[in-house]
């Protein structure tokens, strides 16, 4: 008698880039570098197995964040299973700020709820990641695709997270500088203030404004005057050597723009051309500050999380 396979599914997830300058926890574009997620139903017991970036750090236990995430959809679409098998292949660097957590996150619970017949809604999906993670500027792209703005509105006692998709502008590049070194997002939140100046706040609510107008109608060179912040850059540059030089290099060398890719430490430029020569910029001025760095040149991706 043949034997039954187990029920698998693949998802593949991109990296993410949150904030993009000024719109702080509020802005977020898919990159095409990629996790891939792969679940199984079994007999018994729950299996972690992991490869690629951040592979020696991350729990096989049933501590591992991906797994209770998996675990949570199981128990909203009411099913109960008695085994399960999650396969976690890292391509995005972890704890680098290219959203490697919130992309192995939405993988696991969008291939759970795969498996469990898409009872959820891309919005319940939504909400149960930024549930995980605390805010949605990375979950929203990884799930959706493109440039993302998102919203977290408090309900009574429950908050939804509302969320738009935007297309980037066409022929955008992403030069990312990877440093050699990690940046855990707790340590970059902890170096903001408790409060910032009236003047700054308005500051970055008129340049998100316009990165957005900016994207929505192409307008290059909108682009690259309006991609500033005083939220959180000024704050984390002391966590990053050389950040500042970095972003006049990158600029200098072509780019439009550079910013803060997340949390950081990675460093993200934004091009048209000339991206060979940005990235070259960017590492020669990393490496006089004494930081190793790893160069990609990415774009963004339209589609988020698919299953395969």
């Amino acid at each position: 008698m043949r034997e039954t396979a187990s029920p698998t599914v693949r998802v593949i997830v991109p990296a993410t880039t949150a904030n993009l300058g000024p719109g702080f926890d509020t802005l977020g574009m898919a990159l095409d570098l990629y996790n891939h997620v792969e679940l199984t139903e079994t007999g018994e017991g729950f299996v972690v197995d992991v490869e690629g970036e951040g592979a020696a750090s991350i729990p096989r236990n049933e501590s591992n964040i991906v797994l209770r995430v998996v675990r949570q959809v199981y128990e909203l679409a009411g099913r109960k299973p008695a085994g399960l098998r999650l396969r976690l292949r890292n391509e995005i660097p972890v704890a680098r700020g290219l959203g490697s957590s919130a992309a192995a996150l939405v993988g696991g619970a969008v291939a759970a709820n795969e498996l469990c017949g898409n009872c959820l809604s891309d919005q319940e999906i939504l909400e149960i990641v930024t549930s995980f993670e605390g805010h949605p500027d990375n979950v929203a792209p990884a799930l959706f695709g493109g440039v993302v703005v998102s919203a977290m509105i408090a309900e009574g006692d429950r908050t939804e997270v509302v969320s738009r998709k935007i297309p980037p502008p066409y022929g955008m590049r992403a030069i990312v500088a990877i440093p050699d070194f990690p940046l855990a997002t707790k340590r970059a939140r902890n170096a903001l203030p408790a409060v910032v100046p009236f003047k700054d706040a308005v500051f970055n609510v008129s340049r998100t404004s316009m990165v957005i107008l900016a994207f929505i109608h192409n307008d290059w060179d909108l682009l690259a005057k309006v991609m500033e912040d005083r939220l959180h850059q000024p704050y984390r540059e002391p966590l990053i050597p050389g950040m500042g030089d970095v972003f006049s290099a990158a600029r200098e060398a072509g780019a439009l723009a550079a910013v803060l890719s997340g949390a950081g430490p990675t460093l993200i430029a934004f091009a048209r051309e000339n991206t060979a020569e940005v990235a070259q910029a960017m590492e020669e001025t990393f490496a006089r500050h004494g930081v190793s760095c790893v160069t990609k040149e990415l774009k963004p991706c339209a589609v988020g999380a698919k299953v395969i």
